[in-house]
């Protein structure tokens, strides 16, 4: 039996967004020019610090749910002299990106190897949900992209099926029609995409773009 307060989270200190559960403007978090992105669930932060390096005119914000990463992360891009221009935020993406504005301000959105569960239980906390697709369109600019990969077939497969059920989006793939992308065209990895590489795995890769 627990006496006494419940024990503070040792990283309930990460930045978030500002609590009063109002709109947010993505200028507000990363003031300046330059297009703006987003990763969903960055993790570590791998893909981050090598897409702001592949292009360095681009803003990025990501939006991690576990604290811990969130905060570790944010920390690390300040001190690499990132800070400015990309950020982390502890913040459940299905929850966020709703408050997010401006209306078709967001050049991509990228989901990296998301959905680690397996059991039928667990389909009630798949990232992909309809809400969140609803959210990503609203935010992508007319042309923007929505960059999914996975190394699961059966994941792909579930995905290119609920994306083609949100008639917005349309398939940005090597060929006409098939939202299907061979190479990865941005030059930044995940950690697990650079794990699934050296261990010979395939990785399925999935792009739209807003029409």
């Amino acid at each position: 039996m627990r006496i006494g307060p419940r024990p503070t989270h040792p990283y309930a200190h990460a930045a978030r967004l500002p609590d009063d559960g109002g709109p947010v403007l993505l200028d507000s978090l990363l003031p300046g020019s330059g297009p703006l992105e987003i990763e969903i669930g960055p993790g570590r932060g791998g893909f981050l610090f090598e897409r702001a390096a592949a292009a360095p005119d681009v803003r990025l914000v990501g939006f991690e749910i576990r604290l811990k990463w969130a905060h570790i992360v944010d920390q690390r891009l300040k001190k690499a002299g990132l800070g400015e221009r990309v950020r982390v935020l502890a913040e459940d993406a299905g929850l966020a990106l709703p408050r997010l504005g401006p209306d078709a301000s967001v050049r991509a959105v990228f989901l990296h190897f998301p959905d680690p569960w397996w059991k039928k239980r667990h389909e009630k906390r798949l990232v992909m949900k309809d809400g969140l697709l609803e959210s990503i369109l609203r935010l992508l600019e007319p042309g923007g992209a929505f960059y999914i990969q996975t190394d699961v077939e059966e994941r792909a497969a579930q995905y290119a099926e609920r994306v083609a059920s949100h008639p917005g989006f349309v398939p940005a793939g090597d060929a006409p029609g098939d939202p299907v992308v061979v190479e990865n065209p941005y030059g930044a990895r995940s950690p697990r995409e650079h794990r699934a590489i050296e261990d010979g795995l395939p990785v399925y890769r999935l792009r739209w773009q807003k029409g």
